[in-house]
């Protein structure tokens, strides 16, 4: 027999996704893998443990991880957990590191190979294991639902023999994958979206999708785009003037959707009180970026807090209030990430450190943070 996978039921929090599905576990059985799944893992995400045990797996509980040569999850191991690993076991998962240094130390004291999926790179190969994209498009979606169902009226134009209903005014602000995903879905909703981003490169892409681009396109701006095509901070300078634009703009509003998210960093803070308060009363505003500190100013959250007025929605972890979709996007990124270290010939997870993906994801390996963004070295670069 190869080597034993664990899936781990996820404990924080209110997380509701799984990381495995029925089609990922025959996929691993097929490695010549031993798959075991925790006892109501799947639950959450509508994944019964008889659907992990008709693809192969074994329902368990949370001790046969201590034999596990894999562990997958979907959030970072709490130190209870990371205590029923053993030493020299692979885990992948989303470990959210920045700002966590002493949960990433954790790891590398237990001797664990861990990786996380949320630093894998920008790159042809690694596309379809791509975690940020894949449960960024859900939570941009689920943000313009969540707003759809707070706002007290209807998002598209209806024209009846009572009158005319206006459609809503829908302002994304950040292009990335959920906001253009959020884009998609307001004007499929009928919406009249408009959209900001510090990024030159989206403007084209907002107006494929129907919706009006806003921003200060000054020589600053022609430049803010990172190699990996993440945007990069701004000058303070432009940083006033985009918020003056967006100041006016964002008055005329009625749902104020914000996406802004910067490697390494706090959340950026787009829209404040002041803004909110010129905002039509009844207004919505959804926070994306809450989990990083938040782009909106009194955003609470877990919570639709009232801000002068405006509802703003501040629920974390979005992809989860969709969770059997996420999950089985999820899941599909972690085996196809998995796939990439199985040898086939041993049935087994071996962990290639010359291999790109190894590089830009593994945090800990032997014994060491070996990270370079988190004050490790590469091994083999010692």
């Amino acid at each position: 027999m190869g080597n034993i996978v664990f899936v781990a039921r996820e404990n924080t929090g209110e997380e509701t996704r799984v990381a495995a599905s029925a089609e990922t576990v025959k996929k691993m059985k097929s490695f010549g893998f031993d798959v075991v799944v925790e006892a109501g893992a799947g639950a959450a995400s509508r994944i019964p443990d008889g659907e992990f045990e008709a693809a192969g797996a074994r329902i368990g509980s949370f001790a046969d991880a201590a034999s596990a040569d894999v562990v997958l999850k979907v959030r970072r191991p709490s130190g209870s957990e990371i205590s029923g690993y053993k030493s020299g076991a692979v885990v992948i998962a989303i470990m959210d590191p920045y700002g966590n240094d002493e949960a990433i130390a954790a790891l590398a004291s237990a001797g664990l190979s861990a990786f996380a999926m949320e630093l894998m790179p920008r790159i042809t190969r690694a596309q379809s294991m791509d975690v940020l994209s894949s449960q960024a498009n859900l939570a941009g979606y689920q943000a313009v639902i969540e707003a759809a169902a707070v706002y007290d009226r209807a998002m598209p134009m209806m024209m009846t023999a009572a009158g005319t209903v206006p459609a809503a005014k829908v302002f994304v602000m950040g292009a990335g994958v959920a906001g253009l995903q959020a884009i998609a879905t307001a004007r499929r909703l009928g919406a009249a979206v408009s959209a900001t981003d510090v990024r030159p490169a989206v403007k084209e892409q907002v107006a494929s999708l129907g919706a009006k681009f806003i921003a200060v396109e000054d020589e600053e701006f022609k430049a803010a785009e990172t190699a990996g095509g993440y945007a990069k901070e701004m000058s303070a300078d432009y940083q006033s003037k985009q918020a003056a634009l967006v100041a006016e703009h964002i008055a005329k509003q009625d749902i104020v959707i914000t996406t802004a998210l910067i490697p390494s960093r706090a959340a950026p803070r787009l829209v404040s009180r002041a803004m909110l308060a010129s905002m039509k009363s009844g207004s919505v505003a959804v926070d994306l970026a809450v989990e990083r500190g938040g782009n909106i100013e009194g955003v609470v959250p877990g919570e639709i807090a009232d801000v002068e007025g405006v509802r703003v929605i501040g629920f974390a972890n979005m992809p989860g209030r969709v969770s059997a979709s996420a999950s089985a996007l999820y899941a599909k990124n972690l085996v196809t990430f998995l796939e990439t270290m199985v040898n086939k010939e041993t049935r087994s997870v071996v962990v290639n450190l010359d291999d790109e993906l190894v590089k830009a994801t593994m945090l800990t390996y032997a014994g060491d943070v070996v990270h370079p963004a988190f004050g490790g070295a590469k091994k083999g670069d010692i």
